[in-house]
C-alpha cells in the first residue's frame, strides 16, 4: 500500500554543528492523523521543512504520495498544504484578498477560484469576516484563515506545525473538530506537530515522540500507554523550606527512595512523578515518607497512564523539564551567535 509520507534516515545539521535530526525514519498511512510530539527544539519543525521541500536534508530521503521531495519538489508542492507555526496571513489585507492571492498562486482563476474561496469561508465560519482586514481578527480566526490558505488548492496531505499554540480553549476545541472533519469527511492525511501531549492523544492515530532529533518511540496512543502497567502517581509539593533547585529535588528523592510501593520516580521542581502497581495503596506510604522529611504536600492524583508518562519513561525526564532544557539551549545558541558577530 502506498503511504502518504515516507521518511528514511533523515539527517539535518545546522551551522555550529547543531544536529537537528539524527537519522529519522517513519511512515504515515493515508487518511490518518500522524503526530510528531516533542518539546521546542526537538526537530519537529525541521522535519516539516524537509518534507514540504522548504529545506534539504544532509542525507536520507523522503517521499510524499510516492513523490521524491528532492527530485520532484514541484509536484510535491501541488499535492500538499502547509500551515506553519507562525501565522502566514497578510495582516494588512482582507481575508478574501489573502485567499484569492493564494488560489492564484496555485493556478486557480475566475469562477472556480471565487467558488472555492466562498466554500472555505463557510467551512471555517468566516463568511461574516471575509472582507475585514485580518489584523482585526482574533487569534483563533487568524489560525482558521491560515488553515484555509493551506487548503485552497485541495491538497491530499496537510502539514500542521503547532496549529493550536496560543489559542484559547474554545478556539483550540474548534481546531480539533476541524482536523477530525478533514480526515473523516475528506479523507485527508494530516501530519501534526505539537508539544501538547493531550492534543496528540485525542487526535492522532499514531504518535511519534521526538527527542533530541530522534524518534524514541512510535505507536498508537493506546499502544504506548498500555506498555506502562499500573497507575501514575503525581504529587504536587509545597515549597521545600530553605532549599531550591537541585538541593530541594535531592531532598524529595531521598524521602521516597526505597519505597517498595512506587518506581520510576522523577522530580520536576515542585512535582513528583512515580508509577505504582496500585496507586491507591501507594499514596499513604508516599505521604508518610514525605511528611517524615518535613515536606508538605499540596495535592495528590492517581490516574491511568498518559502520554506524559510515556515521555518520561522513554526519555528519563518529564516533558516540562525537556521543554525548559530545549529553550535554554536555544537561547544559549542565539546568544553565542550574537556575541560572535563583528
Amino acid at each position: 500500500m502506498l503511504h502518504a509520507i515516507e521518511a528514511r534516515s533523515l539527517v539535518k545539521t545546522y551551522p555550529g554543528d547543531v544536529r537537528a535530526l539524527g537519522g529519522v525514519s517513519f511512515d504515515v498511512e493515508q487518511a490518518t492523523v500522524f503526530a510528531l510530539v516533542g518539546p521546542n527544539g526537538a526537530g519537529k519543525s525541521t522535519l516539516v521543512k524537509l518534507l514540504t521541500t522548504l529545506s534539504r536534508p544532509d542525507s536520507g530521503e523522503a517521499r510524499v504520495l510516492g513523490l521524491d521531495v528532492l527530485r520532484r519538489p514541484d509536484r510535491v508542492r501541488r499535492v500538499i498544504g502547509c500551515v506553519n507555526q507562525h501565522p502566514g496571513v497578510d495582516r494588512d489585507a482582507t481575508a478574501r484578498e489573502d485567499l484569492l492571492l493564494q488560489g492564484r498562486l496555485y493556478g486557480l482563476r475566475g469562477t472556480e477560484l471565487k467558488t472555492r474561496v466562498q466554500e472555505l469561508f463557510e467551512q471555517f465560519g468566516l463568511t461574516d469576516a471575509a472582507d475585514r482586514v485580518t489584523r482585526t481578527f482574533s487569534g483563533g480566526m487568524r489560525r482558521k484563515l491560515d488553515i484555509a490558505l493551506g487548503l485552497v488548492h485541495k491538497p491530499q496531505v496537510l502539514f500542521l506545525d503547532e496549529p493550536t499554540t496560543g489559542l484559547d480553549p474554545q478556539a483550540r476545541a474548534d481546531m480539533w473538530n476541524e482536523i477530525r472533519r478533514l480526515v473523516s469527511d475528506e479523507g485527508m492525511t494530516i501530519l501534526l506537530t505539537t508539544h501538547y501531549l493531550d492534543e496528540a492523544d485525542r487526535l492522532a492515530g499514531r504518535v511519534a515522540i521526538v527527542d533530541g532529533g530522534s524518534i524514541v518511540v512510535e505507536g498508537t496512543p493506546d499502544e504506548l500507554k498500555s506498555e506502562l502497567r499500573g497507575d501514575a502517581v503525581h504529587v504536587e509539593l509545597d515549597e521545600v523550606a530553605g532549599q531550591d533547585g537541585a538541593a530541594a529535588e535531592g531532598r524529595v528523592r531521598a524521602a521516597v527512595d526505597g519505597l517498595a510501593e512506587i518506581r520510576d520516580v522523577a522530580v520536576d521542581g515542585r512535582r513528583l512523578y512515580a508509577r505504582s502497581d496500585d496507586g491507591a495503596r501507594a499514596v499513604p506510604a508516599v505521604l508518610q515518607a514525605l511528611e517524615a522529611h518535613g515536606i508538605a504536600v499540596v495535592s495528590v492524583t492517581v490516574a491511568r497512564p498518559s502520554l506524559d508518562d510515556v515521555y518520561l519513561r522513554y526519555t528519563g525526564r518529564t516533558f516540562s523539564e525537556a521543554d525548559h532544557e530545549s529553550e535554554t539551549a536555544i537561547f544559549k545558541r542565539r546568544w553565542n551567535r550574537q556575541r560572535s558577530w563583528p
